[in-house]
């Protein structure tokens, strides 16, 4: 499998007036996100099955306080999202209403 088209210094940008405490943590969060992404190259079946949509091309890479959804297809890995675990996952529900999915899996309209 191929590398990345993007780097960890490339990915994170924050505004220059943000306390170089802050931007620190921020850079050693992203490098480790994208140190555990790396892994996916070499062994793309790492992370679990996405627990929403139980598709086995469907992945995700938790890193707390972060999910990485990924894509694995025959030749390549495709990071689809990254966000924070706590957050609701959005999904389309019939009849156009969208649904919130919680990662415990409780559904709110």
């Amino acid at each position: 499998m191929a590398g990345f088209l993007v780097s960890a210094e490339s990915f994170w940008f924050l505004p220059d007036n943000v306390d170089q405490g802050l931007k620190d943590v921020a850079t050693r969060l992203v490098e480790e996100i994208f140190q555990r992404v790396e892994v996916l190259a070499e062994h793309p079946d790492t992370g679990r099955v996405v627990p929403e949509f139980h598709q086995p091309f469907l992945r995700e890479l938790i890193h707390p306080p972060f999910r990485i959804v990924y894509r694995r297809d025959f030749r390549r890995v495709r990071i689809v999202r990254a966000w924070r675990s706590e957050s609701l996952l959005h999904l389309p529900c019939d009849g156009g209403v969208d649904s919130s999915v919680h990662e415990s899996g409780r559904v709110e309209t």
